[in-house]
């Protein structure tokens, strides 16, 4: 999909790739027409720990 110059700055959605003005109705979009992928995005995220090999700083 090529997009004109001016819509490159805009906030687009992953899922369905509905282009948006500003971030808020991004996120109000996220969580009204794709409630399920979003939950289950944080469940997974939720339970994710550390990865083997990472290092922390102290």
């Amino acid at each position: 999909m090529v997009l004109p110059i001016v819509d490159e700055v805009k906030p687009k959605c992953y899922t369905c790739h509905a282009g948006f003005d500003d971030i808020d109705g991004l996120r109000k979009h996220q969580l009204l027409a794709h409630k399920k992928e979003y939950e289950a995005n944080d469940q997974a995220s939720s339970k994710r720990g550390p990865a083997p090999g990472d290092v922390s700083v102290f």
